[in-house]
């Protein structure tokens, strides 16, 4: 899953997973940890993402689909996984969330910091992450796009 915070990354990743993947969610890692704020630590991020591709391995080795929710904001972060995946066999497919930034907006503002899918923004942080988005091409490898253009 990529997109920004807001994008509908958890909801569409549990739609694959009632389909049977496994979905290994970076927020929740953080939530299970203690992290009730964004953006977390370096320190605690490396943990987190340690633990994000240990799971997707493990996964990967029992010959289960994953999805991994998180943002992927940057095609350094998803090509660090694509280059995990190599050696297993795996080209990874993006799914990438093409939200509109007043759903993203909308969706952030309403957030109250109940779970580890509700992680209050503020508004200032929520524009950072958009405006700081690296949107995924097709040059990085399988890409499918997923329009979101209503609240969910």
């Amino acid at each position: 899953m990529c997109g920004p915070a807001g994008s509908g990354k958890s909801t569409y990743a549990r739609g694959l997973e009632a389909r049977g993947y496994v979905r290994v969610s970076f927020d929740g890692e953080a939530w299970a940890l203690g992290h009730r704020t964004h953006p977390i630590g370096d320190d605690a991020r490396q943990v987190v993402n340690g633990t994000l591709q240990d799971k997707l391995v493990d996964c990967v080795k029992q010959g289960k689909g994953v999805v991994v929710d998180s943002s992927f904001w940057s095609r350094a972060s998803r090509d660090e996984f694509r280059r995990l995946c190599a050696p297993l066999g795996v080209v990874p497919v993006v799914y990438y969330l093409d939200t509109r930034r007043s759903i993203l907006l909308d969706r952030l503002a309403q957030r109250e910091n109940s779970g580890p899918d509700d992680i209050a923004v503020s508004r200032e942080r929520a524009i950072a992450y958009i405006d700081g988005f690296e949107t995924p091409t097709p040059e990085e490898g399988p890409l499918r796009i997923v329009h979101v253009t209503s609240p969910m």
